[in-house]
């Protein structure tokens, strides 16, 4: 039976997600150099259409249709075939309220994997690789944990949010898109600082704001579990971003921007997995461990020389990550009866089952990305020309510029080849073309 209660807090939570993806934009954006700006906007905001009309073609069918195996759905609910306005079994909300509310983690998960091709790839490589990706890896994954006969939900793993399906996906192919398309030209010899951190510090704070829809959300209904999720999500986003600067503090004895919005974007992944079953004390504890761990994994990636641009895999694939693990000590069915008593309730088991499901959930999400990009490569090919990247993405891909500061006079045809011409006048020079 629907309630309109539960239903009223779902809507409101599917608008809070849809509301993160501005939200990436501008944190991502802000981080890119002023030239791709647009570009980075665009991985954002594309994806929107894309996966949306994915999503309803067979995408939702693949993730939550009836049971193949344990590993996929099947096409029982391809182009919403039976997806109405009644309530699935057990449910308290419209079964199409269900499927869109869905449908924005099925669109945010290829964005986050963006940041680690940012500047660098092929427009028609990015669409091509996030339909694909969303198609064999998402989907797959989001049913092994999330589907009805799922092997990995029916093993007993718990992901409230996203920590495997969301966070590990995404971080994990973030590392293989880097490792597969190169380092931008110049790195790390020519430093990349972000544009505008007032863009990013915003990104930042539209995430934390629709981060509440995104985990509290997930509870399904207006509930305590809905409440608890939500404290648990601004105290380990709290917790996050001032164990990263205080790091900052110790180290260079400046407080951070960057740091702080970095290190609550890290404490809001990582205890995304576990906001609806565990406590506020131990959500503060993951929070910490958050900052520290991918701090020290964005850190480290400069030692190990590959090119994650903007940290996709020390943020997301290692919160994601370690939120599930965390998750596997400190669950308690004292905080959520649905759920499972940890390590630190004298149940060891569930930790191990969390650490499998983690494992297996890095393994075929490297070997699925891995595919994907060989399938891209082979078809539409994958990076930009070496002078495009140099000129930029903006006005190679897109026509466009995300500041342009031109005569009022200058026809459209002026605008768009102003940067080609400055560019061509300044050949021979040292200085870049902004």
């Amino acid at each position: 039976m629907i309630n309109n209660g539960d239903t009223a807090w779902m809507l409101v939570s599917t608008a809070l997600v849809l509301l993160m993806m501005p939200g990436l934009a501008l944190f991502y954006g802000g981080l890119v150099r002023s030239k791709n700006v647009l570009s980075t906007f665009m991985h954002s905001f594309v994806v929107l259409g894309l996966v949306t009309l994915q999503w309803v073609a067979f995408g939702y069918s693949l993730a939550f249709g009836p049971d193949h195996g344990g590993v996929i759905g099947g096409l029982g609910h391809a182009f919403l075939s039976g997806v109405t306005l009644a309530p699935r079994p057990g449910d308290s909300i419209p079964h199409l309220l269900f499927f869109v509310y869905q449908m924005m983690f099925a669109i945010i998960t290829p964005a986050l994997i963006s940041g680690a091709y940012a500047e660098r790839l092929k427009f028609s490589a990015y669409a091509l690789f996030t339909l694909l990706w969303a198609t064999l890896v998402y989907d797959p994954l989001a049913h092994w944990v999330w589907g009805n006969g799922g092997w990995l939900g029916k093993l007993g793993v718990l992901d409230f949010a996203g920590g495997i399906v969301v966070h590990i996906s995404s971080g994990v192919s973030a590392l293989v898109v880097a490792l597969v398309v190169g380092k931008r030209l110049g790195y790390p010899r020519e430093r990349s600082i972000p544009h505008n951190l007032t863009l990013v510090l915003l990104g930042a704070g539209v995430l934390w704001f629709g981060w509440f829809g995104f985990n509290g959300g997930s509870a399904g209904a207006a509930s305590g579990t809905a409440v608890l999720a939500l404290v648990n999500s601004q105290l380990a986003a709290a917790a996050g971003g001032m164990a990263w600067l205080v790091v900052d503090l110790i180290r260079y004895r400046k407080a951070s921007a960057l740091g702080f919005a970095s290190g609550l974007v890290a404490g809001l992944a990582t205890v995304t997995p576990a906001s609806g079953f565990v406590g506020p004390l131990p959500a503060i504890v993951i929070g910490v461990a958050a900052g520290l761990a991918c701090y020290a994994a964005v850190t480290l990636k400069g030692r190990f020389g590959y090119d994650d641009t903007l940290d996709a895999f020390g943020v997301h694939g290692v919160g994601g990550f370690l939120g599930t693990v965390l998750l596997g000590a400190f669950a308690a069915k004292a905080w959520n009866s649905n759920g499972a008593d940890g390590l630190l309730a004298g149940n060891a088991a569930f930790l191990g089952k969390q650490l499998l499901a983690a494992l297996a959930s890095v393994a075929f999400s490297a070997v699925g990305t891995l595919a994907v990009l060989k399938i891209v490569e082979a078809t539409v090919g994958l990076r930009v020309t070496a002078d495009e990247e140099r000129e930029g993405l903006d006005i190679n891909l897109h026509g466009e510029e995300g500041y342009s500061i031109v005569n009022s006079s200058f026809g459209r045809a002026e605008i768009l080849a102003a940067p080609r011409v400055q560019e061509a006048a300044g050949r021979g020079s040292a200085v870049p073309v902004a």
